[in-house]
Parts: C-alpha cells; sequence; structure tokens
C-alpha cells in the first residue's frame, strides 16, 4: 500500500464528504421530489457544464478510451473527438423546450416527461424497466474502473479498493442528494481537468517529446500511427457506429437529459453550451493522448485499461500521483452519482408512486424511500463488480446503445412532432430494445455496423409505423405542448 499516494485521496474523499453535507445543509424548502433529485432546478451555467461534462466523461473515457488509444494508436484518438459536440447537441436539441416543458408538469424524471406527452402507463413501466436494467451494466463498469484505479495505482486489493470506492460513493449520493452531486461535479470537472494536462505533460517529457514519442510507437507497430489503427479497426463503418453512439445517441440517455431540465434559465444553458463543449474537447484529446502515448513509454502492459493508473506511478512523483488519482476517480464518481440519482428516482417516482400515488405527499417516507433505494443500489453493485472483464469499454458502450435505443426517437419526436402517439413510441422501445439485444448478444454487425445503427433505423421505422395505428394525444396535451 502506497501512503504517499492514498493521502491525497483520502483528503480528496473527506472534500467530496464536505461538500455533501455543505449540499444536505442548503436543501431548499418546498417539494422533496423535486429538490432531492433535481435541487430545485437551479443550477447556474458553470454548474450545468461540468454536471454534464463529468456525468458524460466516465471511467470508459480515463480508463477504457485511453485503454483502447494504448492498443488501437493514434487513430483512437481522432476517434474519440466524434464526442466533442455531444453537450451542444443535448443542450441544442432538448434545451430550452425540454425544461420549460418539465416545469410546466412538474417532472422529476424522463419518464415524467414521457408520461406527460403520452398518456401511457404502460410505456412508463417499460422505459423504468428498461432503465434500471441497462444502469446496472453501466454502473458496474464505473465501480470496476475506480476498483482497478485504487488497486493499480495505490496497491489496494482489489475487493478492497471496490469496497472503500463503493462505499463511499453510495452514501454521500444517498444523503447528499442531487444538489451534492451537482456540486460535486463542479468540484470533479476542474481536477478532471488539472489532472489531464499533468498527465500528459508527464508522459511526453517520460517519453523524450512528442517526436520521439511517435518513433517510440511507429517502431513497436507502423499502424499505432495510422488512421486506422492497429489491425486497421478504425473503418468508416465503425467510425459512423461510434459517432451514433457516443455523440448523436447521447440525446437519448436518461442521465443526461434529466441534467437538460435542471438548471435555472436561458443564459445558464448558452453558458453551458460553450463551456462544457471546450471541457468535453480538452478532457477526451487530453487523456486519449495520454493513452496512446503511454505505449512509447510501456509498451508491455498486460492489460490496456491499465495504462492511466500505471502511467500515474511511472511519470508522476508519488505525491503528484496521488493528486492526479483524483481526476479518473471523480469522472467515475460523478458519473455513478448521476445514474444511481436517476435509478433510485425511477424506482420511487416512476414505479412506487404510480401503484401508490396516495403517497406523493408523504416526505418522510419518501426521504427514507429516496436515501435507501440509493443506498441499496450502490451496494448490489458492488456485488455486481466483484469479477470484472478484462477491458470495460465494450460493457459501458454496450449499456449506452441499449438506454439510446429505447429513449432517443420517443424524447427527440414527442418533443418536435405533434402527431405522435403512444403506440409509436411503444412500438420503438420495444423494437429497438428488442433488436439492439438481439444484435448485441450474438455479436451480430450488419454491414459492418454497430448494433446501435440499425438498432436506431428500426425503431424509426417502428415509430412511424406504430403511429399510424394509435391514437392521437389528449387535445389538452397536444395544445400545452405545441403552443
Amino acid at each position: 500500500m502506497k501512503t504517499s499516494i492514498i493521502l491525497p485521496l483520502i483528503g480528496y474523499l473527506l472534500l467530496v464528504a464536505g461538500l455533501s453535507v455543505f449540499a444536505m445543509r442548503k436543501r431548499r424548502e418546498g417539494n422533496f421530489l423535486t429538490e432531492y433529485f433535481l435541487g430545485s432546478r437551479s443550477m447556474g451555467g458553470f454548474v450545468l457544464a461540468m454536471t454534464l461534462t463529468t456525468t458524460y466523461i466516465s471511467a470508459s473515457s480515463f480508463i477504457g478510451g485511453p485503454g483502447a488509444a494504448y492498443k488501437y494508436g493514434l487513430g483512437w484518438v481522432l476517434l474519440s473527438m466524434v464526442q466533442v459536440p455531444a453537450v451542444w447537441l443535448s443542450l441544442g436539441i432538448l434545451g430550452k423546450k425540454f425544461a420549460i416543458l418539465a416545469r410546466r408538469y412538474n417532472a422529476v424524471t424522463l419518464n415524467d416527461m414521457l408520461y406527460a406527452r403520452y398518456r401511457s402507463p404502460l410505456l412508463v413501466w417499460f422505459a423504468s424497466l428498461s432503465l434500471l436494467i441497462a444502469f446496472i451494466g453501466a454502473m458496474t463498469v464505473q465501480f470496476v474502473g475506480g476498483a482497478r484505479l485504487l488497486e493499480t495505482a495505490a496497491g489496494i486489493p482489489y475487493s478492497t479498493g471496490l469496497l472503500i470506492f463503493g462505499g463511499s460513493i453510495a452514501l454521500y449520493t444517498a444523503f447528499g442528494g442531487f444538489r451534492a452531486s451537482v456540486l460535486n461535479d463542479a468540484m470533479q470537472g476542474l481536477v478532471m481537468l488539472i489532472g489531464t494536462f499533468l498527465l500528459l505533460f508527464a508522459v511526453v517529457h517520460a517519453a523524450g517529446g512528442m517526436h520521439s514519442a511517435v518513433d517510440k510507437l511507429q517502431h513497436i507497430d507502423p499502424q499505432l500511427i495510422s488512421p486506422g489503427g492497429v489491425d486497421n479497426i478504425l473503418t468508416p463503418t465503425f467510425l459512423a457506429s461510434f459517432s451514433v453512439l457516443v455523440c448523436f445517441g447521447v440525446i437519448g440517455l436518461p442521465h443526461t437529459a434529466v441534467r437538460c431540465i435542471s438548471y435555472k434559465d436561458s443564459k445558464a444553458v448558452h453558458r453551458g453550451i460553450v463551456l462544457g463543449t471546450i471541457v468535453v474537447a480538452v478532457l477526451m484529446c487530453g487523456m486519449h493522448l495520454a493513452g496512446a502515448l503511454g505505449r512509447a513509454v510501456m509498451p508491455d502492459l498486460p492489460i490496456p485499461d491499465l495504462v492511466i493508473p500505471t502511467l500515474m506511478i511511472h511519470v508522476l512523483p508519488p505525491l503528484a500521483a496521488g493528486i492526479f488519482l483524483a481526476a479518473p476517480m471523480a469522472a467515475i464518481m460523478s458519473t455513478i452519482n448521476a445514474q444511481l440519482l436517476q435509478a433510485s428516482a425511477t424506482i420511487v417516482k416512476d414505479l412506487f408512486l404510480r401503484v401508490r400515488p396516495q403517497q406523493m405527499g408523504n416526505e418522510p417516507l419518501l426521504k427514507k424511500m429516496s436515501a435507501m433505494i440509493t443506498l441499496l443500489l450502490g451496494l448490489l453493485l458492488l456485488l455486481a463488480a466483484w469479477n470484472p472483464p478484462e477491458m470495460i469499454i465494450w460493457l459501458n458502450l454496450l449499456a449506452f446503445g441499449g438506454l439510446e435505443a429505447v429513449f432517443l426517437w420517443p424524447l427527440v419526436l414527442g418533443l418536435y412532432w405533434e402527431k405522435a402517439n403512444a403506440a409509436g413510441a411503444l412500438s420503438s422501445m420495444i423494437v429497438g430494445a428488442g433488436c439492439y439485444t438481439l444484435l448485441a448478444s450474438l455479436s451480430l454487425q450488419p454491414w459492418g455496423f454497430h448494433p446501435i445503427v440499425p438498432s436506431l433505423l428500426l425503431s424509426l421505422i417502428a415509430f412511424v409505423a406504430g403511429n399510424l395505428f394509435g391514437q392521437a394525444g389528449k387535445p389538452a396535451t397536444a395544445s400545452t405542448l405545441f403552443d
């Protein structure tokens, strides 16, 4: 166990705990569900940018993505930059209209919005169960990433690191709620930026400069510096699939969409778009480039996902490594707390209160339920992450794709197509989920495309076809939505 690395990390976790206590004290009076799950819709532009960025950038971006760049070369760095417009697309397409309607319907979750639009309890139940299943996979990835960081960088056994990491997140998310989540996101975004600059500079220095690093990569394998990457994995169809999966499709991710209904005003949206896009560009380029160039420093790592934590120890002084360890930890923690809160909101608001609406005003019960369900989910995820896969990026992308296949078209078309109805939305969800599950489980890639591409195409066709057989929404609903 490396004390010089662990001490700064302990300090960081204590700071996270302090912000959570501060958030609990700052909770506003009023509707508990709106405060606990949305922070009373009070985010400004800087916090909005940071929480969207840190929610989107996860263990896959700090562990899995650089691991893929280490394995496949500089071409993967270029590939990672297709993610830069993700914040701009999310806020630009959902943005103002989504937030205005959420306030009008007092929506706390994405499923609240879907019910307000389509008036279908069956659709909400299907959406809720799909979200919970996909989130189990997505959050398991984050827990694995955090435990691997502690194992490699701090010398803590994987199981012990998993207990420390998972327990900390479950506690501060359960008792701090959304306000604690976004305050920590703002701090974690700054930590991620500083850590990225620090590590990239140290890696380039250890490799003898950028020119020397590229020469070493070419000597190891010329394909490491080719646009197509090792084994020519980066084909045009792969690029198209990846762009849909990690950029355009992000609009349909529930934990991203809920950030788009929790900001304060229009000024916050405009500032969030600019700042968020810049931060994503810097972090994506910096971390993936560090992973690719890291092969020039350490060419023989058996597990690519270990490149970032191993580089931390190899190229940074112990104290600096301990400080930097907070950066990927921040990315992972911010993603988990967003997904944990969304999963908890789905169980409490979309499932329990739909069955027991008479409990809506029972705040003491809702407070206990929300905290305990969030805590219980965190503990269940510890068990799911106990035996990790070798490369977490593929599991993370699998969960991402499942959420997008279910939610993208019902969300976007519900906002912008007045004649969209529940039959079309439910058809889209079922076809998207079924097609994606079938293709992904059988490892099928029609015409070389990732399963998300045919799944989104078929779910769009199913939406239009199903819409022909359904009834239009209630007149009052349609008029308020499209007034």
